[in-house]
Protein backbone atom coordinates (compact mmCIF):
# COMPACT_ATOMS: atom_id res chain seq x y z
CA UNK A 1 0.00 0.00 0.00
CA UNK A 2 1.13 3.51 -0.72
CA UNK A 3 1.36 6.24 1.91
CA UNK A 4 -0.63 8.52 -0.41
CA UNK A 5 -3.77 6.42 0.01
CA UNK A 6 -6.58 8.44 1.57
CA UNK A 7 -8.57 7.07 4.49
CA UNK A 8 -11.97 6.98 2.82
CA UNK A 9 -14.99 5.57 4.65
CA UNK A 10 -17.06 3.69 2.08
CA UNK A 11 -20.24 3.65 4.18
CA UNK A 12 -22.04 6.04 6.48
CA UNK A 13 -24.63 5.02 9.10
CA UNK A 14 -27.53 7.48 9.29
CA UNK A 15 -30.38 7.30 11.77
CA UNK A 16 -33.89 8.14 10.58
CA UNK A 17 -36.32 9.15 13.32
CA UNK A 18 -40.10 9.05 12.93
CA UNK A 19 -42.33 9.60 15.99
CA UNK A 20 -39.73 8.18 18.37
CA UNK A 21 -39.01 5.10 16.26
CA UNK A 22 -35.56 4.99 14.76
CA UNK A 23 -34.02 2.98 11.97
CA UNK A 24 -30.41 2.96 10.87
CA UNK A 25 -29.45 2.87 7.20
CA UNK A 26 -25.96 2.37 5.81
CA UNK A 27 -25.33 4.49 2.73
CA UNK A 28 -22.51 5.82 0.61
CA UNK A 29 -21.60 9.50 0.94
CA UNK A 30 -22.59 10.06 -2.71
CA UNK A 31 -25.97 8.26 -2.64
CA UNK A 32 -28.87 10.57 -3.55
CA UNK A 33 -31.32 11.11 -0.70
CA UNK A 34 -34.12 9.85 -3.00
CA UNK A 35 -32.92 6.27 -2.48
CA UNK A 36 -32.60 6.81 1.27
CA UNK A 37 -36.09 8.34 1.45
CA UNK A 38 -37.62 5.44 -0.50
CA UNK A 39 -35.95 2.88 1.79
CA UNK A 40 -37.11 4.70 4.94
CA UNK A 41 -40.73 4.97 3.76
CA UNK A 42 -40.73 1.28 2.92
CA UNK A 43 -39.28 0.32 6.32
CA UNK A 44 -41.87 2.48 8.12
CA UNK A 45 -44.66 0.99 5.96
CA UNK A 46 -45.60 4.26 4.25
CA UNK A 47 -46.38 5.10 0.64
CA UNK A 48 -43.63 6.80 -1.41
CA UNK A 49 -43.75 10.59 -1.00
CA UNK A 50 -45.49 10.41 2.39
CA UNK A 51 -42.64 11.91 4.41
CA UNK A 52 -40.72 15.13 4.35
CA UNK A 53 -37.20 14.80 5.72
CA UNK A 54 -35.12 17.32 7.67
CA UNK A 55 -31.57 17.38 8.96
CA UNK A 56 -30.36 19.98 11.45
CA UNK A 57 -33.58 21.96 10.84
CA UNK A 58 -33.09 22.07 7.06
CA UNK A 59 -35.31 20.33 4.53
CA UNK A 60 -33.48 17.63 2.57
CA UNK A 61 -33.90 17.53 -1.20
CA UNK A 62 -34.10 14.21 -3.03
CA UNK A 63 -31.32 15.07 -5.48
CA UNK A 64 -28.77 16.00 -2.79
CA UNK A 65 -26.40 13.59 -1.03
CA UNK A 66 -25.07 13.16 2.50
CA UNK A 67 -21.78 14.62 1.22
CA UNK A 68 -23.64 17.78 0.10
CA UNK A 69 -24.94 18.22 3.66
CA UNK A 70 -21.55 17.38 5.22
CA UNK A 71 -23.16 14.54 7.19
CA UNK A 72 -21.16 12.29 9.50
CA UNK A 73 -21.60 8.78 10.80
CA UNK A 74 -24.52 8.60 13.27
CA UNK A 75 -26.27 11.81 12.18
CA UNK A 76 -30.05 11.87 12.61
CA UNK A 77 -32.58 12.65 9.88
CA UNK A 78 -36.10 13.48 11.06
CA UNK A 79 -39.08 12.18 9.06
CA UNK A 80 -42.34 14.14 9.18
CA UNK A 81 -45.72 13.41 7.64
CA UNK A 82 -46.51 15.89 4.91
CA UNK A 83 -49.28 18.23 5.98
CA UNK A 84 -51.48 20.02 3.52
CA UNK A 85 -53.27 23.24 4.28
CA UNK A 86 -52.58 25.28 7.35
CA UNK A 87 -53.06 28.61 5.66
CA UNK A 88 -54.57 31.59 7.43
CA UNK A 89 -58.29 31.64 8.18
CA UNK A 90 -60.02 34.67 6.67
CA UNK A 91 -63.30 35.66 8.27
Amino acid sequence: MSEDTEDVKPKLSLVINYEGTQITVKVKHIMPFKKIFDAAEKRFGKEPGTFKFTYDGKRLRAENTPMDMEMEDGDIIDAHLEQLGGGPIIC
